[in-house]
């Protein structure tokens, strides 16, 4: 009879675990790389057609003041995944394609959070953290360590770097995917590997797409385009830029499928829109923008395929999705795709400064779309709250009823009542990097000063980068495009902003 009680308590407590873990919502953290405030038709863009986004952004919360904490990819996804500023680390910058993982396995990351909340976990897609313990001595034909396991991801299916560096394979749980024996993987960011075509020296190898002039894409290739780095072997492991997509998808579907009978968190990075832009040939022409708008209609496919499984799951009711990007637009960044001839009255920036984006100081390079979709919780609508990526580590806790004491530690905030669309207000302020520190309240936004030796124009960009050596304040409400700098008509503003910065810079963490 004791034992059969204690079965009985056991059995109860088992029901009680899963029935449990059926009622916690799922989480999808989908970020798109360089896609700007302006690329997307549920955010008033008029040259462009992305329903599925746009669906997702009718049914919730679309966010008009939403900021990732970096211009470029590598310090902003540093900081979406720790919570921490990356300008507080001076390694966080655009990763090598060898670089060593730049997120230390000792930190919290937002995966962490999750694990300890009973989720499984999962990175699927765009990496660009860096994978191994050593710049350049990564074992690309065995395990790597460490990896995203070390950070809090149960499972990973990763491009190393990032499409235009190599090498150019899939890294699936810290090993090569496919990994073709009968050709060793060999990585070199140094010096040429001898007998390795390049496409500086030979470009009639370049069957897809061509290098812009001077930007440094024309040394490996891989699937008739040349890339950053060196490389040798790969064999059936190396990709095709027109099934990247298709194996973002596919893989995040079968993890979908996977574990649908428990809870999970899923980030998704996308390859879209970031160069080399070579999409399926079924987008081809569909934009009328050349490949950089056909990316874009590749990206709302993806997204369309992501909610497809869940639906097929019966998960998308019980799913959060999150959709936003790792930093703002770039149209020409390194190859001959006709992106800036074929963009036409396009504004990937939308009403801010034009070629603005992506490695700027203006407003363009850190403002993102941002859409939060869950009906249960998330009201629909739009809202003008200031919100960070910054704090997606702290809401996203407590949205899962996670007590984690440890994110007092990080720069991260919560404000899930933002996310929930339940305080229009937000942040009181945000902070941005590019090649100078920024700080807005969504009104006033203060830029540092910088050396007069850095540069205020990328040429091979075409972007302004709003580097200069007197400080600068703008009105947004005003001046958008921050055309006008009115630091000395606002001394009171300016000394409020400049202050606020200084206590984030002394306010030390690691």
């Amino acid at each position: 009879m004791n034992k059969l009680f204690w079965l009985l308590c056991l059995l109860c407590f088992i029901t009680q675990a899963q029935t449990s873990n059926k009622q916690k919502p799922n989480v999808i953290l989908i970020v798109a790389d360089d896609l700007g405030y302006g690329d997307l038709s549920c955010y008033g863009e008029k040259t462009i057609n992305t329903p599925q986004v746009d669906a997702l952004a009718k049914q919730g919360l679309r966010f008009t003041n939403a900021h990732a904490t970096a211009a470029t990819c590598t310090p902003s996804r540093y900081s979406l995944f720790t919570g921490l500023y990356n300008w507080r680390r001076a390694d966080t910058g655009i990763a090598p394609g060898d670089a060593a993982m730049v997120i230390h396995p000792e930190q919290t990351t937002i995966a962490d959070v999750f694990k300890t909340a009973g989720y499984t976990t999962g990175a699927i897609g765009k990496w660009h953290l860096g994978m191994g313990g050593e710049r350049g001595k990564q074992n690309w034909n065995g395990f790597i360590t460490p990896g995203p396991s070390d950070i809090g991801f149960d499972y990973s299916c990763l491009m190393a770097a990032t499409a235009d560096r190599v090498p150019c394979v899939w890294i699936e749980n810290q090993r090569v995917a496919n990994y073709d024996p009968s050709a060793p993987i060999e990585v070199s960011y140094g010096k040429p590997i001898e007998g390795e075509p390049t496409g500086k020296n030979n470009p009639e190898l370049l069957t897809k797409l061509k290098p812009s002039l001077n930007h440094g894409h024309d040394q490996a290739i891989v699937n008739g385009i040349s890339r950053i780095g060196y490389m040798k072997g790969g064999g059936k492991a190396l990709w095709q830029d027109e099934h990247l997509a298709d194996t973002i998808a596919a893989k995040t579907v079968q993890y979908i499928e996977k574990h649908k009978a428990e809870p999970f968190f899923l980030y998704v990075g996308t390859n879209d829109i970031h160069v080399p832009r070579y999409p399926n040939p079924r987008f081809w022409g569909k934009s009328g923008m050349g490949f950089r708008g056909d990316a874009i209609l590749q990206f709302d496919w993806t997204i369309g395929e992501i909610v497809k499984a869940l639906k097929a799951n019966n998960l998308f009711d019980n799913t959060l999705i999150i959709i936003t990007s790792d930093n703002g637009p770039v149209v020409d960044d390194g190859y001959q795709d006709q992106a800036e001839a074929l963009l036409g009255k396009h504004r990937p920036w939308g009403q801010f400064h034009n070629h603005g984006g992506k490695y700027s100081n203006y407003e363009a390079g850190t403002r993102v779309p941002f859409i939060v979709h869950y009906p249960k919780k998330v009201k629909k609508g739009s809202t003008d709250a200031l919100f960070s990526h910054i704090d997606l580590l702290a809401s996203l806790a407590k949205f899962i009823g996670k007590d984690a004491p440890e994110i007092t530690t990080t720069d991260s905030q919560d404000h899930l009542q933002a996310l929930l669309g339940k305080d229009k207000k937000g942040r009181e302020y945000v902070i941005g990097s590019g090649g100078a520190l920024t700080i807005t309240d969504g009104r006033w936004k203060y830029i540092q000063a910088t050396s007069p030796n850095h540069s205020s124009y990328q040429p091979l960009t075409r972007t302004h980068l709003a580097n200069f050596p007197e400080e600068q304040l703008y009105d947004l409400y005003e001046d958008p495009m921050e055309l006008a700098n009115v630091a000395k008509n606002h001394p009171d503003v300016l000394a409020r902003l400049k202050a606020a910065l200084q206590r984030e810079i002394e306010n030390k963490k690691q």
